[in-house]
């Protein structure tokens, strides 16, 4: 009977040491945004979950898709016409278009400016780069397809060159 006082003693420290490493991981949870741990020590294994209610994220994106698609598709039509134009430019990455070198200057180029191969129309930031866009061609700048600070998809049309 002397050994049973020894064994429990010996188990609430165990026990003790379980739960301080279930609240690390825990914590960890919460410092990390993690919504699962699961760790396995001296052949203990400890699964520490937190739920996320998804359900109610759901409606309150659904609306507004459902509602936007006519206007985006009416919007990017223009645009999509364009693209296919001989003279455009297409830009080569995704990011947001600058028409000038740095806030304050004077753009690039303007309608009716007359351009040079290789000179720049324009820039593309993307993933904290700045990337020039040179003129595929020498011709007159007959259109702008872009406004200053906005975003660009890969392929978009952004300038029209004749």
């Amino acid at each position: 009977m002397a050994r049973k006082p020894d064994d429990t003693q010996n188990a609430t420290p165990k026990a003790s040491n379980d739960s301080g490493m279930i609240r690390e991981l825990a914590l960890l949870l919460d410092e990390t945004n993690l919504t699962e741990i699961e760790v396995e020590r001296a052949g203990l294994r400890v699964r520490v979950a937190r739920n996320i209610s998804v359900a109610a994220a759901v409606p309150a994106y659904a609306p507004a898709p459902v509602a936007a698609p006519a206007p985006v598709a009416a919007a990017t039509a223009p645009v999509a016409d364009m693209a296919k134009h001989p003279g455009a430019v297409p830009s080569p990455m995704v990011g947001t278009v600058y028409r000038a070198p740095e806030p304050g200057k004077p753009a690039f180029v303007e309608v009716g400016t007359k351009v040079a191969a290789g000179q720049t129309l324009l820039i593309i930031e993307a993933m904290k780069t700045m990337n020039q866009i040179p003129a595929p061609r020498a011709g007159t700048v007959t259109q702008i397809l872009v406004e200053d600070g906005s975003p660009v998809e890969y392929g978009e049309a952004l300038v029209i060159i004749e």
